[in-house]
């Protein structure tokens, strides 16, 4: 008699549990090319630009005009990927080699500028 009670009260308890849940459907789509090219440019870009900042040189020339180069990780982690990919795009304008700065010169102006003057 007890098992049986027991055993209502938890069928009740279970039927009002799975009444209670919202039914959600899954939606699967296609996505296309171009938004799964775009996502791995993106993160390309990302890394290429984070990579820079891992380079001593940078570190040091940011760290020389003021700069905290955790702040620019951060920054450009909030950057929108369109932001990202010009820099990225700058940075791969730049000559290579070491007989030029320029390319890092670029990057840590645009740095600079996107860390304080576009607050």
């Amino acid at each position: 008699m007890m098992r049986s009670r027991t055993m209502a009260a938890t069928c009740r308890v279970l039927i009002v549990a799975l009444l209670s849940l919202s039914f959600q459907t899954a939606h699967a789509g296609m996505i296309g090319t171009d938004q799964a090219v775009s996502a791995a440019a993106a993160q390309t870009d990302r890394g290429a630009v984070l990579a820079l900042l891992d380079r001593a040189e940078t570190v040091a020339q940011m760290q020389a005009q003021g700069l905290d180069p955790s702040v620019a990780r951060d920054r450009i982690a909030t950057m929108s990927d369109t932001e990202v990919h010009t820099l990225a795009s700058t940075m791969d304008m730049a000559p290579a080699g070491g007989t030029s700065n320029w390319g890092v010169a670029i990057v840590i102006g645009i740095l600079i500028w996107f860390i304080w003057f576009r607050k």
